[in-house]
């Protein structure tokens, strides 16, 4: 079984992955716009002079955020001011991309008082005009002049300048918002090609979009560096030995052998000799020597899967190879040395069985230094749909097919299904949808197994129960969300019918018929 994220185990594309996150950091610390924020700032000197006012300050927009900041300003340092899109009049000019004139602040109220409680600097008057993107990207800032001498004020002639001036403004600043946009994006590109980096194992891929399998991943990532025995748990068909696997992939002995051993298929009898061998005439049938599973792994990791599952008779052996490093084979005297890293699984509660008397203690403590619990599917929601379609291009391949999806209701019901097979369920039934869907279909549920028909048919069921009480009419639904939004229109204008109708953008007598219609008028 396998899960999966794109082809990271693939040796080139690691290597492309290296490539490109050397790229990311060469364009994070040679993007220079040191030329670009000098010619801005020598505007801000500059600028109070020509235009003969007190103070100049230029803002940008910055695209991801749509939060605009002071970059450089007289006596500011940066990012000091931050204005409102909404209720600023940089703002404003920034969402009209009109220029304004304001003489009359001091009377006024806005966010130009708390710009003076925050730097200690009035404001009397401003001029201020945006700053246009040469791509064609709107609006991508704004220069603001503060305080005209001489208690004058602005005209339209000043106006016409700063326009001007703004035009020769907008190649320095649309390089440093393009400047942060890019370092942002690779910046981002830069963690994604981290976790893909990280979860990288040779001949191993993983679906890992839910929170509780990346911090699985997180821990692989630790523990493949330590070499500390791991214990893994979690339900059958969860992928323990996937993970165990990557955790020997990312270590130190990834060179040498990887021996899992099933601990539940293995006869109580023949179980001494499989893990520690066995001499040539040691018992009836051993016509030859063999080595055991612990010599097999040296140097290597040894898998024990199932390992409550081992008989507490041969338990006194194993903790003496694991606390030792040495054991004997069958039929012989001879120590042999074992050099190998366990990595043990169950999906039993260790410690709970430890409790019943049906593991040994001293065994439960020597056994791991770190646990691993994956969790089961049904707690992975966002991982259901990306390994279906997983599953379904391997499928198509394995039986040389072209089944081209999954319908929204079979999406729906894998999403609700709690999967008590977990991911070796989910491939079972893909494999299962894709042998009887004809090449060319999208794949529905009715070809599901009688557990996922069943439950497809009770949900759908149950979903319609559920609508008959709530009442899920369409015009039911479209009415209840046009009085909500009739009332809150109201409650924001204070009750003022024609303000209303213009927030709802409808007319006066349109909202005035709905009103009436809906019964609101005795509330308003």
């Amino acid at each position: 079984m396998s899960e999966r994220v794109p082809q990271s185990a693939n040796p080139l594309f690691r290597s492309q992955l290296s490539t490109l996150r050397q790229r990311l950091s060469e364009v994070s610390r040679s993007w220079a716009i040191d030329d670009y924020r000098a010619c801005v700032r020598f505007h801000t000197r500059m600028l109070p002079g020509w235009m003969g006012v007190e103070r100049c300050t230029i803002f940008i927009l910055e695209l991801e955020s749509r939060k605009i900041c002071s970059i450089f300003g007289t006596g500011l340092i940066e990012r000091q001011i931050e204005p409102p899109l909404e209720g600023s009049i940089v703002g404003g000019v920034i969402r009209s991309g009109e220029s304004r004139i304001e003489n009359t602040l001091s009377s006024q109220s806005g966010f130009h008082v708390y710009a003076a409680e925050l730097t200690g600097f009035k404001c009397r008057n401003m001029l201020c005009s945006p700053i246009r993107s040469l791509s064609g990207n709107g609006v991508i800032g704004a220069v603001q002049l503060l305080n005209k001498l001489g208690n004058n004020v602005f005209d339209f002639e000043d106006l016409q300048q700063l326009e001007e001036v703004a035009h020769y403004l907008s190649i320095s600043i649309e390089s440093i918002v393009l400047n942060q946009e890019i370092l942002r994006i690779a910046g981002y590109l830069d963690n994604e090609v981290e976790r893909l980096t990280n979860i990288s194992v040779r001949n191993t891929s993983l679906v890992a979009e839910s929170q509780g399998m990346r911090e699985v991943l997180d821990l692989v990532k630790i523990v493949s560096d330590t070499p500390i025995n791991v214990l893994i748990q979690g339900e059958n068909g969860t992928g323990k030995e996937l993970i165990a696997r990557m955790i020997h992939e990312r270590g130190s002995r990834k060179a040498n052998p990887f021996v899992p051993v099933n601990c539940a298929c293995i006869p109580e009898a023949l179980i001494e000799s499989e893990f520690f061998g066995h001499e040539k005439g040691a018992f009836s049938g051993a016509d030859t020597a063999r080595k055991g599973r612990f010599e097999e792994a040296l140097g290597g990791t040894l898998f024990l899967d199932e390992i409550a599952e081992m008989p507490l008779s041969t338990q006194p052996k194993f903790l003496r190879a694991i606390q030792e490093g040495e054991g004997t084979r069958l039929g012989s005297n001879k120590i042999k040395t074992y050099d190998v890293r366990l990595i043990s699984a169950t999906n039993k509660d260790l410690a709970a069985e430890v409790q019943k008397g049906a593991f040994r203690q001293d065994l439960f403590f020597r056994l791991f230094s770190v646990e691993i619990l994956i969790p089961p599917l049904r707690q992975r929601q966002e991982d259901i749909l990306p390994l279906a379609i997983h599953f379904l291009e391997e499928t198509n391949k394995k039986f040389n097919k072209n089944v081209i999806g999954l319908s929204p209701e079979l999406i729906d019901t894998f999403e609700k299904y709690p999967w008590p097979g977990n991911v070796r369920q989910l491939q079972k039934e893909i494999e299962r949808l894709v042998a009887l869907t004809q090449t060319g279909s999208v794949v529905e549920p009715g070809c599901c197994s009688r557990e996922l028909v069943a439950f497809f048919s009770e949900n759908k069921k149950q979903n319609e129960r559920i609508n008959e009480k709530s009442g899920l009419a369409m015009g039911d639904h479209v009415q209840r969300l046009e009085i909500d939004l009739i009332k809150r229109a109201l409650k924001e204008s204070g009750g003022n019918k024609t303000r209303a109708a213009q927030v709802l953008q409808i007319t006066r007598q349109g909202l005035l018929k709905k009103i009436k219609r809906f019964g609101l008028q005795e509330r308003f």
